[in-house]
């Protein structure tokens, strides 16, 4: 029989265009999945796995792929796997598959823990840890909240105690990008888009606490963890300034255009590849000292990277014209949740400014504006 397909759109970027373009969602085929089996993080762990149920021959390296010799002789040199009778066999003594974690990409994985009762409610990977588990965060877990107690970094657990405030948290943090190596540049227009490798070095230094009806900001606190660095893929716009004079972005308003940019295109990301704009981080900066220009940064939150911003990167054209119709379209006048504003910004959604994003945006794709 007939039915009936109703879309109830959110305060997200993605939504937002969907609801103006229908056909993108139910006349396009499937979005394409996207993963890296070449990364290291995924690759190696999964090799000794099977090297543990069977010994990896020779004739057998090649089922999976071009990069798992290199990853092998690695794994030897290390003394995760051993090398006797033409194949490779795990050295370890326990089992490997218990080292791998579906529910994160790598690193430390945190235990989530109900101080009063010793249930384990949950796992997080260290990066989402430090963010939403830190002391006096409020965690949200199967529609209950919780309220952090203690997050023991040397353990790997987070003590939580069921709560019901009338308030959310929201983690500040401070983040730095280094280009560590440009694997593929192509222009665009006058701007150069790259693809690449990048160390984000990310700390968290604080959080708010703010209402749920009103989401005003009632309080404010400073935290002393430690950085991450996490080594993953990215793709970058490289800005001149002769595209920034043809917008008529002054240099006040510069931060706050390519701020809301990298915000609105994170957020259009999964038009691009299947993907949760928690997946994907970004850094917006006037001046990058490895590029020596205004430079966008959007990369994969996952160590090595996951192959998102790399599809981003093969159809930044599609991204960027989604992303400025997206933000022109909406009609709020200063930028909001549907167009600019991101639940993750870091630096609280300041500064954003939604008329010089879409006027630079504008200018990258070689369109007249204003």
């Amino acid at each position: 029989d007939g039915s009936l397909a109703l879309l109830v759109a959110q305060d997200d970027p993605l939504d937002q265009y969907l609801v103006h373009h229908p056909q993108d969602l139910f006349d396009r085929p499937a979005e394409a999945a996207v993963i890296d089996p070449a990364n290291p993080y995924v690759l190696e762990p999964h090799l000794r796995c099977a090297a543990r149920e069977l010994p990896i021959a020779d004739d057998d390296v090649a089922t999976f792929g071009p990069d798992a010799r290199e990853a092998l002789a690695r794994m030897t040199e290390r003394g995760e796997l051993a090398r006797r009778r033409n194949a490779w066999h795990d050295a370890g003594r326990e089992s490997p598959h218990r080292q791998v974690d579906v529910r994160a990409g790598a690193g430390h994985v945190y235990t989530i823990v109900n101080a009063r009762t010793g249930e384990v409610i949950g796992t997080a990977d260290e990066h989402r840890a430090f963010a939403t588990l830190h002391p006096g965060a409020v965690y949200l877990h199967m529609g209950e909240q919780y309220l952090v107690e203690e997050l023991d970094l040397a353990a790997g657990v987070a003590a939580v105690e069921s709560a019901d405030p009338d308030y959310y948290t929201q983690a500040r943090n401070v983040t730095d990008i280094e280009i560590v190596a440009e694997l593929e540049r192509r222009p665009l227009g006058d701007v150069d888009v790259s693809f690449g490798s990048v160390l984000v070095t990310d700390q968290v230094v604080g959080f708010v606490r703010k209402l749920v009806s009103t989401n005003e900001i009632v309080t404010e606190e400073t935290l002393a963890l430690p950085p991450q660095r996490l080594e993953t893929r990215a793709l970058w716009l490289t800005i001149p300034g002769r595209v920034i004079s043809r917008a008529a972005v002054t240099p006040a308003q510069l931060p706050g255009a390519i701020h809301a940019a990298e915000h609105a295109a994170i957020g259009l990301m999964p038009l691009i590849a299947t993907c949760d704009r928690w997946d994907l981080g970004g850094v917006s900066t006037p001046l990058h000292p490895d590029t020596g220009l205004t430079t966008i940064f959007i990369h994969d939150a996952y160590p090595g990277g996951a192959g998102i911003s790399e599809r981003g990167y093969r159809d930044v054209e599609r991204l960027l014209d989604a992303t400025l119709e997206t933000i022109t379209q909406c009609p709020c006048s200063r930028g909001c949740p549907s167009c600019v504003q991101s639940p993750k910004c870091g630096n609280g959604n300041e500064p954003l400014d939604k008329p010089a994003a879409a006027a630079l945006l504008a200018a990258i794709l070689g369109r007249s504006w204003g």
